[in-house]
C-alpha cells in the first residue's frame, strides 16, 4: 500500500548570522559601508580614527575638516609577493584612505620597488602614519606632489617618443633608412632600374615633413599594368572574402579616389578624401 504522506519541500535556508556580517546589503540597510563596518569590528567599536569609509550619515568633525588635505608618501619595498598587501593593510589599520597609488622599480636598490601613496586625511592622522611606516618600510620621502613623482620616472625610465603626429618627423628617418639598401639575397638586388626607383620612393618619403601636400608619383606604364593585374585579381575575390566594412567604402574609394584598374590612387587624394569624409570622428 502506497504511502500517504507527502515529501514537504525543505525551506531554503537563512543565512546564518556570521554570513550577514560579510554581506554588503547587510550593512547598507544600517546606513554603512561594508569596509567601514569590518574596520569598526576589527577595532572594538572604538573608532579612535576616522575610517577609510565613514556611514553614510556621518560627516566630519570641525577639526579634521579644517586640517583634513591630501598628503603623499613615497617608500620602497622588496620586490616580493605580499609585501604590498601587507603595507597597505598599514593604511586601512591607521583610518586612513588611499586616493592614488602607483608603482615603479627602484632605481637605488635592485630588487625593490617605490610605492607612491597618495592620501586624504588629517595632518595628525597623517603623522601617525609616518610612524608607523617607518617600522615597517622604508620612507624615502613625504608630501610629494604627484607632477615631481612623475618628472622623476620620465626622466630616469621613458626614453624620448613621439607625442603628436608632427614630432614623426623628427625619428621617421631612423625607420626608413632601414628600407633603403637591398640585402643581397633580395629578388632585386641585381636589377639597376628596380633599385633606382626604389631608392627614388625613399627619397620622396624622406623630404616629406608634416603638414605638406603629399607629393605626387608619377607612376610608369609598367608599375600601372601590374597595379591593374592586383587590383583585378583581388576585386573577383573581395564579395566572398573581404569584409563588410571594406566593401561599403570600396565603391566610396574608386568614386573620389581613383580607385580603378588602369591608375594608382594618389595617397593625397586619398587622404583628403579621409579627412573630408571623417572628420567629426
Amino acid at each position: 500500500m502506497a504511502s500517504s504522506h507527502v515529501m514537504k519541500p525543505e525551506p531554503m535556508p537563512r543565512m546564518q548570522p556570521a554570513m550577514m556580517m560579510f554581506c554588503s546589503k547587510y550593512w547598507s540597510r544600517r546606513g554603512m559601508s561594508l569596509d567601514s563596518a569590518m574596520f569598526q569590528r576589527h577595532t572594538g567599536g572604538q573608532m579612535s580614527r576616522r575610517p577609510s569609509f565613514c556611514p553614510i550619515s556621518e560627516s566630519p568633525d570641525k577639526e579634521s575638516a579644517e586640517d583634513s588635505g591630501k598628503t603623499a608618501v613615497v617608500f620602497s619595498l622588496k620586490n616580493e609577493v605580499g609585501c604590498l598587501v601587507t603595507s597597505l593593510k598599514l593604511f586601512q589599520e591607521n583610518g586612513v584612505n588611499l586616493n592614488h597609488i602607483e608603482s615603479r622599480r627602484s632605481k637605488r636598490v635592485v630588487n625593490e620597488v617605490e610605492i607612491y601613496a597618495d592620501c586624504s586625511c588629517s595632518k595628525k592622522e597623517f603623522s601617525e602614519l609616518l610612524e608607523v611606516l617607518r617600522e615597517h618600510v622604508n620612507v624615502l620621502s613625504s608630501n610629494t606632489p604627484a607632477h615631481v613623482w612623475a618628472a622623476e620616472a620620465d626622466e630616469e625610465d621613458v626614453p624620448w617618443f613621439p607625442m603628436k603626429i608632427s614630432e614623426l618627423d623628427q625619428c621617421s628617418h631612423r625607420v626608413l633608412m632601414y628600407g633603403s639598401e637591398l640585402d643581397a639575397d633580395h629578388p632585386g638586388f641585381k636589377d639597376e632600374v628596380y633599385r633606382q626607383r626604389r631608392k627614388y620612393f625613399v627619397e620622396v618619403a624622406m623630404s616629406y615633413k608634416f603638414g605638406q601636400p603629399i607629393p605626387r608619383i608619377e607612376y610608369t606604364p609598367e608599375e600601372v599594368r601590374t597595379w591593374g593585374v592586383v587590383f583585378r585579381e583581388l576585386s573577383q575575390l573581395y564579395p566572398s572574402h573581404a569584409c563588410r566594412e571594406h566593401l561599403k567604402n570600396l565603391p566610396l574609394l574608386e568614386k573620389h579616389c581613383g580607385y580603378r584598374q588602369d591608375n594608382i590612387p594618389q595617397l593625397q587624394d586619398v587622404s583628403q578624401f579621409l579627412r573630408e569624409e571623417y572628420q567629426d570622428c
